[in-house]
């Protein structure tokens, strides 16, 4: 709390004096994410007008430069401190466990079926953010698959055992542990610190958003095996939702979902060239060229993360679900079940 008062503060004194005009104020990924947040997401707000056809300004600001937290995006979205906010669904995770079950570990190896969850979890996820957060679902898109990067040699996952893993939510944590690693909790700008200094001996995100932030130039071997998708997202505040028309309103969606499924398309374009830029390969156009060791994965890898969903992930989650959404297992395997079994 006394950090997100501490930002509010800052926020007025960036902000000035109020405009007459209408104007979200819109909090966004961070800017060490890489090519998503700038090539997509900033000037689409950058160009707010344009984009929806409303006469409404963005004041469009990355997080990290105002001093907040990715775990702190639901309470601001409450609070109506921002209009817009940029949701990292496993970092707020950790206010609203519920958001985290489209995500599990092992649920969605592959954009088509993360698509297929995040279709049928959607309305789920919109109902919750309205109920507890006041806030509504403009769209999600996921960074990609989330894949290891090691500094000691690995040639497996199992291999990871004894070492200190990064990770970003507790789901990929009990994972982790489950297989006899060390998992370590740690925001995105300090990993590659953290990885230089020795602090964490593997790390994982996505392949392009590593790329960006540098991680192969201190790290030696890459394993392109997915656990999550990383789903990503926007969520207005309902107070400032209900202030538009519903013309509005609909011009604002429509803007939203177009924003959304370029993402989705230009998410899978870099993940597939990443995989090339960090082991050396060609054609490598989107990020920076290295020259990481590959680590095969095998089929006894790809089972230890389809098998995680029922053995650990789903059983974890839900635990800590059920604390604060009573009911919200049950509900998982109404929606989910299906989709895993390829119902």
């Amino acid at each position: 709390m006394k950090r997100l008062a501490m930002a509010v503060c800052f926020l007025i004194l960036l902000s000035g004096t109020p405009h007459a005009e209408m104007k979200f104020s819109v909090l966004g990924q961070p800017l060490a994410t890489g090519l998503i947040q700038q090539n997509k997401e900033r000037p689409f707000f950058e160009n707010f007008k344009e984009n929806t056809g409303l006469d409404i300004a963005a004041d469009y600001k990355p997080i990290d430069v105002t001093g907040l937290k990715s775990e702190d995006t639901l309470r601001v979205l409450r609070n109506g401190l921002f209009d817009i906010v940029s949701l990292r669904t496993a970092q707020a995770a950790r206010d609203e466990p519920f958001l985290l079950g489209q995500d599990l570990v092992g649920l969605n190896p592959d954009y088509e079926t993360a698509r297929k969850v995040y279709n049928a979890y959607r309305p789920h996820f919109d109902a919750r953010l309205q109920e507890k957060y006041n806030a509504r679902l403009l769209g999600l898109w996921p960074f990609g698959p989330q894949v290891l990067f090691c500094k000691p040699e690995i040639g497996g996952l199992k291999d990871i055992k004894g070492m200190r893993v990064r990770v970003y939510d507790q789901n990929l944590a009990r994972f982790v542990e489950s297989l006899g690693a060390t998992p370590v909790p740690i925001g995105f700008s300090d990993v590659l610190q953290a990885l230089a200094r020795g602090t964490c001996d593997c790390a994982i995100t996505g392949a392009s958003s590593a790329n960006s932030a540098g991680w192969p130039e201190v790290t030696e071997y890459f394993m392109p095996i997915g656990f999550q998708v990383g789903f990503n997202g926007y969520a207005i505040n309902l107070n400032t939702w209900k202030k538009l028309s519903p013309e509005q309103q609909e011009k604002l969606q429509t803007a939203f979902d177009g924003l959304v499924e370029n993402i989705w398309a230009y998410s899978e374009e870099l993940f597939e060239d990443a995989l090339r830029c960090n082991v050396g390969k060609e054609p490598c156009e989107t990020v920076t060229q290295y020259d990481l060791k590959e680590v095969p994965v095998k089929p006894e890898d790809l089972k230890l993360v389809s098998e995680a969903v029922m053995s650990i992930s789903f059983p974890a989650w839900s635990e800590v679900c059920e604390e604060s959404m009573p009911g919200c297992a049950e509900k998982w395997k109404a929606v989910v079940w299906p989709i895993v079994m390829g119902d």
